[in-house]
């Protein structure tokens, strides 16, 4: 069974079970969802009411597919078991305490400048994404769940960048001598990604607070620390 196996069993049978547990207790219901239930979206940026642009049969389509099932599973639940459900999609979030080496793009530049390798880019580098700060993603959290309404929200920040311009700010941060190594693209890697945080602002009254390059040296001072561990 492969890890995407995984993921998309926990994505299913995780969300059944506590959804399960919700209904029995009567609990609040929060459903973290992400921004890859919009694929390689056609709509920039992505409103929550997009219904998105996924291969359902391509290689990231375990975990794109696993958090729209857990969607429409969370939806069900409400409308036919009368749970109380909040649902966020979550986008790329960064802060300290990530692991070194998840795979995601701002840990992995963020580890390997701090480890004198080259930052990795796949594809050309231009293709954008917009990065959160872990307290701004908490604070939209915690909005949501004190909030009368069901979603879903887009929590992100709407700051766009592309991943050549993310690995400058990672260079200025760490070191000007940092160098990038580019490599082939990943199959289905969305070429956009912006939230439109419209709906958050009107009825959370939340937008986040902290900018790329205020966020980036809080995560840098906890993983330089770790790192000099090794």
């Amino acid at each position: 069974m492969s890890f995407l196996t995984i993921k998309y069993k926990t994505n299913v049978m995780g969300t059944l079970n506590m959804l399960g547990l919700a209904k029995r207790i009567g609990a609040r219901f929060l459903l973290t969802s992400t921004s890859e239930v919009y694929g390689d979206p056609l709509e920039h940026p992505q409103k929550e009411t997009y219904w998105g642009h996924v291969n359902p049969i391509g290689v990231r389509s375990c975990y794109d597919e696993g958090k729209r099932t857990a969607e429409t599973l969370t939806m069900d639940y409400h409308r036919g078991g009368g749970v109380e459900v909040r649902i966020a999609r979550i986008f790329n979030t960064y802060g300290p305490r990530m692991c070194l080496d998840d795979g995601r793009v701002v840990s992995n530049f963020v580890a390997q400048a701090l480890r004198r390798q080259p930052m990795t880019v796949y594809g050309d580098g231009k293709q954008t994404r917009s990065f959160q700060y872990v307290s701004d993603l908490v604070a939209g959290l915690m909005a949501l769940m004190e909030s009368d309404h069901i979603g879903p929200f887009n929590l992100g920040n709407p700051g766009e960048f592309t991943m050549l311009q993310l690995a400058q700010v990672v260079k200025e941060t760490i070191d000007p001598m940092a160098t990038i190594e580019f490599k082939p693209n990943t199959a289905d890697d969305p070429h956009m990604r912006k939230p439109d945080i419209t709906k958050a602002k009107q009825l959370l009254h939340w937008e986040p607070k902290v900018s790329l390059k205020e966020g980036l040296p809080l995560m840098v001072t906890d993983f330089r620390q770790r790192i000099s561990d090794e």
